[in-house]
């Protein structure tokens, strides 16, 4: 009887560890996907969102006059995804710069394969100062250069979006 009970404990240990290891590596990985057009991420985007998206270069405009908008849909090509998780994206403007998006309460990830694909994303965007050693730990997740990493000395203010939905577009 306690070999049973010995075999029963080791098999339910076992089933554990495995479960738990599956899990971490699901959780350390971005989502498998080719962000194909129609894909959506998130919450979704309202079905006006893609009609009154804005550019990035109207959406620095108002944030000039407000430090904070809203409930508004941007379009924009993405330059750069976590290649960690999926958990954050960057988004070229018209004149050559980026943004930051981060997921609404962390709640959803995007593929790689996002990269380089035009999207309308839904949520909002403010002016926020990124401390030195965050600027540091997302460029170690974008997996640049030590070099790089180390030229990072001053707080940078910039715009940060959070998105609640992606949707992939032509």
């Amino acid at each position: 009887m306690k070999f049973k009970a010995i075999l029963f404990s080791v098999a339910v240990g076992m089933s554990t560890l495995i479960f738990a290891q599956e899990t971490s590596q699901k959780k350390y990985s971005p989502p498998p996907g080719n962000a194909l057009v129609g894909d959506i991420y998130g919450a979704g985007i309202t079905n006006t969102a893609e009609s009154k998206a804005i550019t990035a270069e109207k959406l620095g405009k108002k944030l000039k006059k407000d430090k904070k908008v809203e409930n508004v849909a941007i379009k924009g090509k993405v330059t750069d995804v976590c290649e960690k998780k999926g958990c954050w994206l960057t988004i070229e403007t018209e004149d050559d710069s980026q943004f930051f998006v981060k997921m609404k309460d962390y709640a959803f990830f995007v593929p790689t394969a996002l990269k380089g694909k035009n999207v309308v994303l839904e949520g909002n965007a403010e002016r926020k100062v990124t401390s030195v050693d965050e600027q540091k730990h997302y460029a170690e997740d974008a997996k640049r250069p030590q070099s790089e990493i180390d030229a990072i000395t001053k707080p940078k203010e910039e715009v940060r979006f959070v998105a609640n939905g992606i949707k992939v577009v032509k």
